[in-house]
């Protein structure tokens, strides 16, 4: 069982003891130190926090404590219930709240929930500000207010609605052309809020041939909720069978969009944002923006169109912070995780989803038309298990030194760009391994090249 304690907030899994575990007070004094951080962030005013969470079991007693400690800070909680990661982000606008927290382990098994913590603009929180939070749960450095100045918790229905609105306010978003096209789509939702959210999209959006595949909001995962290849058979099959025009794959809290062609073929996860780049590039121009372990195709797209390309170091708050820095009308990561500055700084499914439907029926084409379009590059992901006294950065730096006449990036971690292919490795912050990430130019090249960098850090090890 684990515990991780990090700067963007608190993740691990159910039961156990206080610390080794994501135990109830484990939520309680993150939710304490927060609201402690937000009042002295917010001085005299009336602080409200946005709390949303998706549909895995441990889900309603982590929200009872979470919102019921803040407001033994004093704080008014603005209770969404079951929602998704972008609807949470929204509301904090929406209510002009000063903080949100979503209830949720996004990929992880259902044993897994957390805390993810956000400013007042929605986004998630700093790195600095996430030092300073773990620093007062570390010196316990927060209380709690007496009888008259308890906070409340007010209840609130139809955001999703209004984020829906907001998408179709777009004005490349057309929905009679998607009404028009007569689309068949198939979801799997993975029995979480996405269940609730996609199908309420679809109808917003004309689309009435829908076949929903586990769509229940009740947490029980029916298979292992990351949406890549090897967990998604059914619905694979289902787009096949039904003939439907594709598939679309969401994680536990709506972050993450997969999609499956017309074929029945994976689309890949990497080219969700390459699809959506490509369709808002025909409306309006400006820089893109991925992180270091995203597809160049990303990058070959943006070229193609005469725009600027930005890579940013992994993580969704580095990816926004580049963004904001170079002006971009679009960033994300490969991972099927789009952000569109119009709507708002974070990782949206809905929007993608949006985006995509209104490109095939405009366009014509079909999922897979598409796919023959972009760059062929194909990923590897590999690992490296850390035993305990390892030094992670020298083995890097003698990384960087070894391959030196190389393109090399140090941003995060090492990457390094050869002519055809890349690798790039990095200390992940949830788990304690060396991601290797590879890609090039056929599935076997992109596995040969990461078995030898594994090949190459054992050897060093």
């Amino acid at each position: 069982m684990t515990l991780i304690k990090s700067i963007s907030g608190v993740r691990g899994t159910i039961g156990g003891a206080k610390g080794e575990n994501l135990s109830p007070l484990d939520a309680a004094e993150f939710a304490a130190a927060y609201g402690h951080w937000l009042k002295k962030k917010h001085p005299g005013k009336e602080v409200k926090v946005v709390i949303g969470r998706d549909a895995r079991p441990s889900g309603p007693m982590i929200q009872g404590i979470v919102q019921n400690t803040l407001v033994g800070t004093g704080i008014t909680v603005i209770d969404l219930d079951l929602s998704t990661t972008p609807t949470v982000e929204m509301a904090v606008v929406f209510e002009k709240a000063q903080g949100g927290i979503i209830l949720t382990a996004s990929h992880n098994p259902k044993q897994w929930n957390a805390l993810k913590l956000l400013n007042e603009k929605g986004e998630f929180i700093s790195g600095a500000d996430g030092a300073e939070l773990l620093r007062m749960i570390e010196s316990e450095d927060y209380d709690f207010v007496e009888v008259d100045d308890l906070g409340s918790v007010e209840s609130r229905e139809g955001t999703i609605e209004k984020h829906i609105e907001a998408i179709l306010a777009l004005p490349y978003i057309d929905v009679e052309a998607v009404k028009a096209a007569n689309l068949k789509v198939a979801v799997d939702a993975v029995n979480s809020t996405g269940g609730i959210a996609i199908p309420m999209l679809l109808e917003a959006m004309g689309v009435t041939n829908a076949e929903l595949l586990y769509c229940e909001p009740n947490g029980q995962f029916p298979h292992n909720p990351e949406p890549l290849k090897e967990h998604l058979g059914d619905i694979m099959s289902l787009v096949k069978t039904k003939q439907c025009d594709l598939g679309i794959v969401v994680d536990p809290d709506v972050d993450r969009l997969a999609m499956i062609d017309e074929k029945g073929e994976m689309f890949g996860e990497e080219y969700t944002l390459v699809a959506v780049a490509d369709f808002l590039l025909q409306h309006k121009q400006g820089p893109l923006v991925s992180n270091l372990s995203s597809s160049r195709a990303l990058r070959d797209l943006a070229k193609k169109s005469g725009q600027e390309y930005y890579a940013s170091a992994v993580g969704e708050v580095n990816v926004v912070t580049k963004m904001k820095e170079v002006g971009a009308v679009l960033g994300g990561e490969g991972n099927g995780g789009v952000i569109l500055p119009d709507l708002h700084y974070g990782r949206d499914s809905l929007i993608g989803i949006a985006m995509v439907l209104t490109h095939l029926a405009k366009s014509g084409k079909s999922l897979s038309t598409l796919r023959a379009e972009y760059p062929a590059y194909y990923m590897a992901k590999n690992k490296i298990q850390l035993e305990a006294g390892m030094d992670v950065d020298g083995l890097l730096q003698k990384m960087e030194a070894k391959y030196a006449s190389e393109e090399i990036s140090t941003v995060d971690g090492v990457k390094i760009d050869f002519a055809e292919e890349w690798v790039h490795l990095r200390k992940s912050n949830t788990e304690p391994i060396i991601r290797i990430y590879t890609e090039a130019l056929s599935p076997e090249k992109a596995q040969a090249l990461a078995e030898r960098f594994i090949s190459e850090i054992q050897a060093m090890i």
